[in-house]
């Protein structure tokens, strides 16, 4: 072979490897600390999920800026879709969700908010709901429960994460479904709900069993009732409300969404990184300890999910007179 041909095919490979090596090196990332934004209160189980995605991020360096959490759980989650809605930098924002973000743009349309218009990220798991009271009631059963709450006449005490929230919509079930009247209290996220319920400030909730997780292995709270489509492997002796006759049940959705606007470089970026951790021996192992259902899907199906879930939550929303 002649010299300048050598030369030639040289220059060539050359070139074409540092094509390549340029192309992986144009590959996007995080070039500052990423805000994930908690669409929650703290303590509460989407709190609680966001600081663990964090920490196994971290812990496995999975991630060249940090995820910084940071909540916004005001208006039933109202200032955190704002915050995703108004992003400066949709690339480095991200949104932990529950199923305000269903409910919320429905609640309160003068938000403008389209959620068709976030990027979707991750489908995490979903939550399922338990029935909490106080050990010192005495009740140990839903039937003994409910003639607790007849016999108060409208004064017996629940608290949850506000009218149209999750917890609220179980509870309205409840009074339609059974012919009880609550009275609702209020709060700012379904960890000081948990924590209520053991200093006794109420008496009743419907929480996630990873915000009462605590409270039940101290033994403070005893559950009565799951909302699961069949009992959960950590709570095998409660029954479901399927197996009182009545055919709901009701799921916390834990997913990761994008700011609207994000790049389809960045969307990419994320959704491979929280695959990662969805992969990982410690999310696997959190979700069984926690009590959450396995829910992988992709960017396609969560937008469909999200489709079902508004129209859903619409028909709940209506039944509730909202």
């Amino acid at each position: 072979m002649k010299s300048t041909k050598r030369l030639l095919i040289g220059l060539i490979g050359a070139t074409a490897l540092s094509g390549m090596f340029a192309s992986a090196s144009l590959a996007w990332e995080p070039t500052k600390p990423v805000d994930f934004v908690i669409m929650a209160g703290a303590g509460g189980g989407a709190d609680q999920i966001a600081r663990f995605l964090q920490s196994v991020a971290e812990k496995k360096d999975l991630t060249s800026r940090p995820l910084v959490p940071n909540n916004k759980g005001g208006g039933s989650g109202a200032e955190a879709l704002i915050a995703l809605n108004t992003a400066s930098d949709p690339d480095h924002t991200i949104l932990v969700t529950l199923n305000s973000f269903f409910t919320t743009p429905l609640r309160q349309t003068a938000l403008g908010i389209d959620i068709q218009t976030f990027t979707p990220v991750a489908m995490m798991g979903v939550d399922p709901f338990v029935l909490w009271v106080h050990k010192d009631s005495g009740i140990t059963t839903f039937e003994q429960w409910l003639e607790t709450v007849k016999a108060a006449n409208g004064e017996y005490v629940m608290g949850g994460t506000g009218k149209g929230a999750e917890d609220s919509l179980v509870i309205t079930f409840i009074e339609q479904n059974f012919g009880v009247k609550i009275k609702y209290i209020p709060y700012k996220g379904g960890g000081a709900v948990a924590k209520d319920l053991a200093g006794q400030q109420i008496m009743a909730t419907v929480n996630n069993p990873s915000e009462t997780k605590g409270f039940y292995a101290s033994g403070d709270v005893v559950p009565l009732l799951q909302f699961s489509d069949e009992r959960m492997a950590n709570f095998p002796d409660i029954p479901t409300m399927k197996e009182k006759g009545k055919d709901f049940s009701y799921y916390n959705q834990r997913a990761v969404v994008g700011a609207p606007g994000m790049s389809a470089d960045a969307a990419t970026y994320f959704q491979d990184l929280f695959k990662t951790i969805y992969n990982t021996t410690e999310w696997q192992d959190y979700m069984q300890s926690e009590s959450l259902s396995p829910l992988w899907l992709d960017a396609d199906k969560q937008r469909a999910y999200w489709a079902t879930q508004v129209a859903n939550h619409k028909e709940l929303l209506a039944k509730m007179g909202e």
